[in-house]
């Protein structure tokens, strides 16, 4: 079954790492480990991280015409950072591997089943 991670934290802490290039290299070198973790698993299925909520574009459709606003939809504590799309066999497996996502120690990881549309399991 095909499950998502979304990862959240405060961009505000991704932002001072920009003054501490040794905290931003061990950062990216345990998201390179936990991927290259799943991908020897063989439950990795794809993944990115975003650029920051400014860069966002909102769109709604109100009266049959299409509204843009920039950024995300509501103001949060937490924005979301970016995904991991898995296969496992379960929610317990799934919760697994968000438990082993760097970003679970400061943030918060959703998981979330996909629906019928999702890709069918390779």
């Amino acid at each position: 079954m095909h499950y998502i991670i979304l990862i959240y934290g405060d961009e505000k802490n991704f932002a001072l790492m920009a003054d501490d290039p040794k905290a931003q290299e061990q950062m990216y070198a345990a998201y390179t480990r936990y991927g290259g973790d799943m991908q020897a698993a063989g439950v990795l299925r794809g993944g990115a991280e975003l650029k920051p909520t400014p860069s966002a574009t909102t769109v709604r459709v109100r009266n049959g015409k299409t509204l843009t606003t920039d950024g995300p939809f509501a103001e949060t504590k937490e924005q979301l950072g970016g995904y991991y799309l898995i296969d496992v066999p379960d929610l317990d497996q799934a919760v697994h591997w968000a438990a082993r996502c760097p970003a679970a120690m400061g943030g918060s990881i959703e998981v979330r089943p996909l629906g019928h549309s999702a890709p069918s399991a390779k």
